[in-house]
Order: C-alpha cells, then sequence, then structure tokens
C-alpha cells in the first residue's frame, strides 16, 4: 500500500478562512508513492467574502452628566456637530464588524476624541458584554464567539469619566455560519413536464433558472439549498453544473452524463439574492433536468451538522438493518437511525447518507423519505440492471427516528445505507459556502498529483488544523478513466499532518464503505460530505485493482466556532 500527500492545511484568520499552501515535493507522473502538491488558492473562500457591517461615527448619541433630561433626549437625537462646546467635543465611536468564522464576530470601534483615558463597554447583543480602554482617538478592536447563529445588535458605549460625558453607537451584525432545515424531498423541477420550468429540454450551453427562495414554504433569504439533480434524455456526453443566480458560472462540475445515460447526483449549492439558483448544461446536445429538493440553508439557528466516520446501517446481503434478501420490486422497508452508532436517540432532524444499489434484475430507482409518510415521486438513485451505483442522500428522519427506503423497480435490488453524519439543534456544525474550487486532478500536467491513482492507493489530505472548530468539507468527486470496476472511499485519517511529514504515520485500515461505486471505463461523480475526523486528515482511497483519475471540487464547509 503506498500513498500520495495533498498538503494542504485549514486555518482560521481575522481576515478570513483560507487554505495554507503546504510544502511542495517533486512530483513523478508515476502511479504510486508519496507525492506532495500545493493547494488551491481559497483565500477569497469562506467569510472572507462576505459583508462589512457598518455604523458611522456621526450615528453616536451623547450624554452628559450636565444635561438636563430634556435637553439630554434632544441632544441624543442630534448630529454630533451639535455637541461643539461641551466637554472632549469631538468625541464619537464609528463601527465596523466582520465575520470571522461561522459563529464569530470581529469588531473595530474608531474612537475619536481629545487625547484623556476612556472606559469603552460592548455589549454583544446574546447578554454577554466586555470591557475595553482607549486613550484619545484610536481604533479598538475586540472579538466573540456567538452560541447560535442569528442577527445580534452590538452596542459600543465609550466613557470620558474626567468629562463626565459618553458616547454611544450601535450596529445590526448578521453571523455568517448557515443552519440546515429539513424540506421535503419535494419536486421543484422537471422539464419533462413544466415543473417549475418550460416544459422544453435544457439546450446546449444554457441554464435552467430554478426559484427556490420563496418556493413553496421555503422562505426568501436562504443562503444555499440541498438539491438531488438528476439529467435525463441524453444523447451526448456532458455535465451539469449548479451555481447561484448572479454568480459567475464556476469550472466545477456536479453531475458527469455520457448518452443515454439517466444520472443523479446530490448537490448543495448556494442561491442568489434573488432566490434562484442556476443548473447549466454543459453537454454538446439538450437534456432533461429534474431537481428534487430536501432541505435548505439560513443564516438563523435550526439544525447543525455532525459528520461522522462512515457506518453501516444497512446492507439487504446480510441483513442488516433490515431482512436479509433483495427489496423487492415496488417494496419498502424503514431502518432505525436514531439510538444507533454515533447517532443520538432525540433531536436528529435529517441524517446525511451514501445509499447504494448493488445486483439489481432490472432498471429502476430509489426513493428514501421519512418514514410515517408516502414515498414521494422524488428519486435519490437511478440505477441499470446490474449496476452497482450509489448517490449521497439528506433526508429528514420521521417522527420514530426512521427512514423509509422503496424500490422503484420492477424487480428486486440490494440496498446498502452508509450514515455520513446527522443534522440537529444540538450540533454546532454551521455550512459556509466556498467559491467552488478544483483541489484534485490527476488528469492535469499542472496538478502537483499528476497520473493514474492507483489500485489500492490513498491520497491523504491535511484540509483542518486541529482546534480550528472545522468539522467537515462538501465536495464532490468525479472518477473517471477507470480501467477496473471498484469504489471510492473517503473518510477521515487517523494520523496527523505532522506524522506523515515525520515518517510516522501508521498505515490507516482501508474504509469498507463507498463513496461512489464504477465500473470500468466509466465516469462517476458523488457529492462527499467528508469528516476531519480528529487529525484534520482526509483520505480518498481507489478500492479496485486498476488505475483511475480522481477530480475533486471543494463547495464549502462546516464550522462549530
Amino acid at each position: 500500500m503506498s500513498y500520495r500527500r495533498l498538503a494542504a492545511s485549514a486555518a482560521v484568520f481575522a481576515a478570513g478562512i483560507s487554505l495554507i499552501p503546504g510544502m511542495a515535493h517533486a512530483a513523478d507522473p508515476a502511479t504510486g508513492g508519496a507525492r506532495g502538491v500545493t493547494t488551491p488558492d481559497l483565500t477569497q473562500a469562506g467569510v472572507k467574502d462576505g459583508p462589512t457591517f457598518h455604523s458611522p461615527a456621526d450615528h453616536s448619541t451623547r450624554q452628559t452628566a450636565a444635561t438636563a433630561p430634556a435637553a439630554k433626549s434632544k441632544l441624543a437625537a442630534a448630529p454630533m456637530a451639535e455637541a461643539a462646546g461641551a466637554a472632549n467635543p469631538t468625541l464619537a465611536v464609528g463601527l465596523d464588524a466582520f465575520a470571522t468564522s461561522a459563529h464569530a464576530i470581529a469588531l473595530d470601534s474608531s474612537v475619536t476624541s481629545s487625547a484623556t483615558p476612556l472606559d469603552i463597554s460592548i455589549a454583544w447583543g446574546d447578554g454577554a458584554t466586555t470591557a475595553a480602554s482607549a486613550s484619545g482617538t484610536q481604533i479598538v478592536s475586540s472579538e466573540h464567539t456567538y452560541a447560535e447563529l442569528g442577527t445580534y445588535t452590538v452596542k459600543v458605549t465609550v466613557t470620558d469619566n474626567a468629562a463626565n460625558t459618553t458616547v454611544t453607537n450601535e450596529v445590526a451584525f448578521t453571523t455568517a455560519g448557515s443552519d440546515y432545515t429539513p424540506y421535503g424531498p419535494t419536486r421543484l423541477l422537471d422539464t419533462r413536464n413544466g415543473t417549475g420550468a418550460p416544459k422544453s429540454k435544457v439546450a446546449a450551453y444554457t441554464s435552467a433558472h430554478l426559484k427556490v427562495g420563496g418556493n413553496g414554504s421555503i422562505p426568501a433569504g436562504v443562503t444555499a439549498v440541498v438539491l438531488n439533480v438528476t439529467v435525463t434524455g441524453t444523447t451526448s456526453g456532458g455535465h451539469v453544473t449548479a451555481f447561484a443566480d448572479g454568480d459567475d458560472r464556476p469550472s466545477t462540475s456536479n453531475v458527469n452524463f455520457v448518452p443515454g445515460q439517466t444520472v443523479p447526483n446530490l448537490v448543495i449549492v448556494p442561491v442568489g439574492p434573488n432566490g434562484y439558483v442556476n443548473l447549466y448544461n454543459g453537454g454538446w446536445e439538450s437534456v432533461d433536468l429534474i431537481a428534487d429538493v430536501t432541505g435548505y440553508f439560513t443564516q438563523t439557528a435550526s439544525s447543525g451538522y455532525t459528520p461522522l466516520a462512515p457506518q453501516r446501517f444497512v446492507d439487504t446481503r446480510s441483513g442488516t438493518g433490515t431482512a436479509k434478501g433483495q427489496l423487492a420490486g415496488y417494496g419498502s422497508f424503514s431502518t432505525q437511525i436514531t439510538g444507533l452508532g454515533k447517532v443520538p436517540a432525540s433531536g436528529v432532524t435529517a441524517v446525511a447518507l451514501n445509499v447504494t444499489v448493488t445486483n439489481p434484475r432490472s432498471d429502476g430507482h430509489l426513493t428514501v423519505y421519512p418514514s410515517g409518510q408516502q414515498a414521494p415521486t422524488a428519486s435519490n438513485v437511478n440505477f441499470t440492471t446490474g449496476q452497482t451505483i450509489a448517490n449521497s442522500v439528506i433526508v429528514p428522519v420521521g417522527p420514530d427516528g426512521k427512514i423509509s427506503v422503496r424500490n422503484g423497480g420492477w424487480n428486486p435490488a440490494d440496498v446498502i445505507v452508509d450514515v455520513i453524519g446527522y443534522y440537529s439543534p444540538q450540533s454546532k456544525g454551521s455550512y459556509l459556502p466556498f467559491t467552488p474550487e478544483r483541489m484534485i486532478d490527476t488528469r492535469d500536467p499542472k496538478d502537483p498529483v499528476y497520473g493514474p491513482l492507483a489500485g489500492r492507493d490513498y491520497i491523504y489530505t491535511a484540509m483542518a488544523e486541529p482546534g480550528s472548530g472545522i468539522t467537515g468539507f462538501v465536495l464532490n468527486a468525479t472518477v473517471t478513466n477507470t480501467k477496473d470496476s471498484g469504489f471510492l472511499a473517503v473518510a477521515p485519517d487517523p494520523n496527523t499532518l505532522d506524522e506523515y511529514d515525520n515518517d510516522a504515520a501508521g498505515p490507516p485500515a482501508p474504509p469498507t464503505s463507498s463513496t461512489l461505486n464504477w465500473t470500468t471505463g466509466k465516469t462517476v461523480p458523488n457529492l462527499v460530505q467528508a469528516s476531519t475526523g480528529g487529525t484534520g486528515v482526509i483520505d480518498f482511497w481507489n478500492q479496485s485493482d486498476g488505475n483511475i483519475d480522481l477530480v475533486v471540487d471543494v463547495f464549502g464547509m462546516y464550522q462549530d466556532n
């Protein structure tokens, strides 16, 4: 067993979130062996592109002990210029606030004053206060972390005790992270019948415009949405790219397809300020597109995410989690999720899964949905006779803590369900979307991991520094130029980056849970919600005996502070 290194570590700075380039080593295009790579420049990712919340100094209100109550009220509402002639007449404070992580704020209090000692009190809007001091005109920088997402009114009071005068200013600040709300599954788009768009195929190199915010009971102002996007009616090869309306279309892809193929993939995509997302057809000919929503993200407290190392909950081949034997055509089963493995017994609103179908005896699809309700028209995994294929699924959990799986094919098939995380109000992992970036492409001669990933080899990636609060990443992994059938496994590595750098790393156990499955010669994508584990290192394993090319795009991350 050998490995290749993608040396990256994520850190949080006052200016934003970035992946720090690691040491680069000479790369050889031969397969196998350790290789290094510098990471994509993600310094513009996460909160760095977020807004600055500003309240200028002339919004300050002034109060002095010598001011009579009636005059005090009038002066508090008046511009600071009216305080001329009073003690320390220039005293004022301007506020600039910006996010430094999913839950954290950095505040610059720009104090204008004569040269005299000043006391400063900052009320963060959640009951917490911070004391600081200044002497004359200066900028005082402060930081705070909120326990819950939301919008808070930050109030700064500057006191000149010698002049018996105070000024106050306020600024409204919204945390950068987003929490998840389960929804559906509900079909928002089907170009075959005119749901959500004109009844017509999406032409080559054009986009379907899908309304998300304000659609049904999805609120306006959502920051991102979870969609299961299916492409069908294909007559040429191509790809689909999902992106926020109003943004430039990224070079990344979410769904790859070949002629005659029906293929789904889960996407977590930012929503434009107008509430729309775009689904771009990058193929040579027109296609039909279907999009089913299973949840959305907002900048208000709801359900955070807890990633887990993949855990197998269902395998019909062995009788794990359900009856042993293939799931009959048009049959269904329910399986317990809460209270098993590392999933808590209560409070879980939705679960993140990797669902695999294998040995199907006819074409069909699987639908995953909350227990206690009828199966919706949405599909999660589409398959052909004999195919083994996986897809990521995020699905609400029923009131009894169970989910249900229905086989939409005519004949039986085996079903495998791996749990990779869960959403709950107690979970602190909030989502921060990135501008999508390509992280790995073994086909690219300019990529330091250029060259096929050999069978049973893995690439390890130091994605987060321990203690950074970064618990997981949202990725899209694609395998292509596959020389043998197999599967890709993505899992946290027990070794730290230091242990790898100092040749002290022990061989990690190859994961048995599949993230995506392929047959020889196929190109297959899948969404990956990858846990950083306790070390911040994530592995990508080629679990086949032949070479593959691997492409990984990064879309966002979860952070709990």
